[in-house]
């Protein structure tokens, strides 16, 4: 096969974790690093497993990321349908096809006796792994319990000696003991197929030449490779990868509460961030960049950047990541981004200018979307605060001086009724308080902070105190000042 044709097959549980996002991220690289296709895949033989709208979140998923398949449901290529479902018929051809070759055999075993096995090979604590009962039943005794209709499966006949070697683009070669390995079920008691046999079987029938999957499969690929041998079918290349670890104990997982992408992108993370910081977890760039679109990891992924050790899921350099990307983002696409959160906390009083203004304000002093709300949360309701911020040795200011210059400020402000008019527009403001402060003999400081933080009730806002008054309006401001008036003649009183 000349064309390089990669695939994606996930089974529809509702649930896309970093993992199968990865992995569908590196099929579709390594696809289009080498101008071949990339193909969806649904693997749904395993019905219990079903969770119904599973499928909605794969194809949001791979929307969402930008990863566009050339082939798969709803996308014709000549190898359909690609839902396992609905190919039934197609795995029962070739399983009987291999009992033909003398590679898999009828097994008419009950869950009971298979059941008792089981339990035996736990208290022996060996595995479970099946006796090969009826591997050599006479053809006519098959016969006979086909023609009763007894209920089977179809199994894979192992080798029972020698060794298996196959090639993995990342682990180089590796040998297994053809003993080691069970006797594998196909073809399921219902017809359908088992996700050993469907995989090989699709995969030949789709003209898939590279196979990418975690490496917990690494032993499992001797039974690929027999079912190949055994059909004369070509192998295709294995990329087998390390997982990506919570820790260095833990896989990241669903069931340990670990989060999905839209997880991820529920909690403000912008997709081409996730996307980007999950291609460097198992993969090195040939070139000293951390930053990549999808179109430059097209151009810049190869196999040989594939780690062999597990990565750390650090959600503090995703977070870092996310920054950057929000800092990079045009202007104009980070306020409408940024405006269902400003809107969420300003409710009606988020005008489309001051929805612009604040997320300007943000876009510096976040790294993450659900960070908006903690960051303006003061201009909608002004939190309960110590005094103790205002005092800033830097600022040069105390409870004291902030407690005369609110004073200073209340009374200068009061006597402004252009601005009382007119509002607060935050240059001319500086520039009038700097003017107050440089006439009673104080630093620019001494008169910014108290009011930056009479007006916010915080010790680090998204805004200078100009900026902030502007946002608030005359009335609001001046109803802040005189409310850190009188807390810090209250805690003056007090004595603290």
């Amino acid at each position: 096969m000349n064309k390089t044709r990669t695939r994606f097959a996930p089974s529809p549980t509702g649930y896309m974790h970093i993992g199968n996002l990865r992995t569908a991220l590196y099929e579709y690289l390594i696809a289009k690093s080498q101008g071949g296709d990339f193909l969806l895949r649904i693997e749904d033989t395993d019905q219990e497993r079903y969770v119904e709208g599973a499928l909605d979140v794969v194809f949001n998923t791979l929307k969402a990321t930008g990863i566009e398949y050339d082939e798969g449901p709803g996308k014709e290529g000549g190898c359909g349908p690609y839902i396992q479902s609905q190919r039934r018929d197609i795995y029962k051809k070739y399983a009987l096809e291999l009992v033909e070759k003398g590679a898999a055999y009828y097994c008419f075993c009950t869950r009971e006796r298979l059941m008792g096995l089981k339990t035996d090979d736990d208290a022996l604590g060996t595995g479970f792994n099946y006796d090969r009962h009826c591997r050599d039943l006479p053809a006519d005794e098959v016969k006979r319990n086909l023609d009763a209709g007894l209920p089977y499966v179809i199994r894979q006949k192992m080798p029972l000696s020698g060794t298996t070697t196959f090639t993995d683009a990342v682990y180089g070669d590796i040998t297994v003991e053809n003993k080691t390995l069970d006797d594998q079920v196909l073809l399921k008691s219902d017809g359908l197929p088992t996700y050993n046999f469907a995989n090989v079987v699709d995969d030949h029938l789709m003209g898939i030449t590279h196979v990418v999957r975690g490496n917990e499969y690494l032993s499992s690929t001797p039974k690929y490779n027999l079912l190949y041998e055994a059909f004369g079918w070509e192998i295709p290349v294995y990329v087998h990868c390390a997982p990506i670890m919570k820790d260095e104990h833990h896989k990241l997982s669903k069931r340990n509460g670990d989060a999905s992408f839209f997880d991820l992108v529920d909690k403000g993370y912008l997709p081409e961030a996730i996307l980007n910081y999950i291609a460097l977890l198992g993969w090195s760039p040939s070139v000293n960049e951390e930053f990549f679109t999808l179109k430059e990891l097209e151009q810049n992924f190869s196999i040989s950047g594939i780690s062999r050790s597990p990565s750390i899921f650090d959600i503090e350099k995703l977070s870092w990541m996310n920054g950057e990307y929000i800092r990079r983002m045009d202007d104009d696409a980070f306020v409408k981004l940024a405006e269902p959160c400003i809107s969420a906390v300003l409710t009606d009083k988020a005008t489309p200018a001051l929805v612009q203004k604040l997320a300007l304000l943000i876009k510096p002093r976040i790294n993450i979307l659900s960070e908006i709300p903690d960051k303006i949360g003061f201009l909608a309701e002004l939190p309960d605060y110590s005094t103790e911020i205002y005092v800033h040795k830097k600022m040069k200011t105390d409870e004291a001086v902030s407690l005369e210059a609110l004073k200073l400020l209340s009374d200068s402000l009061g006597e402004r009724p252009d601005f009382a008019q007119d509002g607060f527009v935050s240059q001319e403001l500086y520039e009038y308080l700097c003017g107050l402060a440089a006439e009673h003999g104080l630093k620019n400081s001494q008169i910014l902070w108290p009011l930056r933080t009479a007006v916010s009730g915080l010790a680090a806002t998204p805004g200078g105190a100009t900026e902030l008054a502007e946002i608030l309006g005359y009335d609001e401001t001046m109803r802040r000042i005189g409310d850190g008036i009188r807390r810090l003649e209250e805690s003056a009183a007090s004595g603290n």
